[in-house]
């Protein structure tokens, strides 16, 4: 199936702007001016969480450090989070984490989105941390730990940081992908209202009519009735729909 993963504002080709992407650009336009926040971008897989994100960037001066991860499916979680501080290291030339730190809080935002989470659509022999998540289950645990252990240790050095991260929490049941975040009803609100009390949260979604937009700003030449089963089917999954209508066009 053609991908339509975006890893930049070049590869948005057709956008159309909601009231998800306005807010999404006041935010991330607020942190010109200020530092230690940590926004997150919700929205089920094919939601358009990175279309959204390097749209909204492209429009605004912010000097962005837009990480990135490899990694092996079958990496154990203390070799990825090595990996991930030794990329952080190499590539902004530092020695330590101190000045890995140091350095991020230069820029205006540091951005987790498609790089760093699905980078097995620009390397295929490699994952990046979504998919290695996705496929490795409760065992990804203790990298997220450690995690959150590096957060408390250097939390002093992180209120200089902004952090700006795409973020599903995937569940995979008979082959279908949900979103735990966004796809159960009063379960996915229970969260994303907990989240919003720990961080600065923007929830990418669409009306009925705006899906329709976007499909058709896309695919022009299908019908209303085929576009509104696929939506029926898919929600607000605009990228998914447009990879399967891709794939009948040819």
């Amino acid at each position: 199936m053609i991908s339509r993963k975006v890893f930049s504002a070049k590869d948005n080709g057709c956008f159309i702007k909601t009231p998800s992407f306005y807010e999404l650009c006041s935010m991330l336009k607020a942190l010109k001016k200020s530092k230690g926040h940590f926004l997150l971008v919700l929205g089920a897989p094919g939601t358009g969480k990175s279309a959204n994100i390097y749209q909204a960037l492209s429009l605004l001066d912010l000097d962005i450090y837009d990480a990135f991860l490899f990694i092996d499916t079958d990496s154990k979680p203390r070799e990825v989070f090595r990996i991930f501080m030794d990329t952080l290291k190499e590539d902004m030339g530092v020695k330590s984490r101190k000045e890995i730190y140091k350095k991020a809080a230069e820029y205006d935002l540091v951005l987790f989105a498609d790089p760093f989470l699905d980078s097995e659509y620009i390397d295929c022999d490699k994952v990046g941390l979504g998919l290695w998540t996705e496929e490795n289950g409760p065992s990804t645990f203790p990298f997220y730990f450690r995690v959150l252990y590096e957060y408390i240790r250097h939390y002093n050095d992180l209120k200089n940081v902004n952090v700006v991260a795409q973020t599903s929490w995937v569940l995979k049941f008979r082959g279908v992908r949900y979103d735990i975040l966004t796809d159960f009803g009063f379960l996915s609100k229970f969260l994303v209202y907990l989240l919003k009390k720990l961080f600065d949260v923007v929830l990418i979604s669409y009306t009925e009519e705006e899906m329709m937009e976007i499909i058709k700003s896309h695919h022009s030449t299908f019908n209303d009735e085929k576009i509104e089963k696929l939506i029926n089917k898919y929600g607000n999954r605009p990228r998914i729909i447009c990879e399967i209508l891709d794939k009948e066009k040819k």
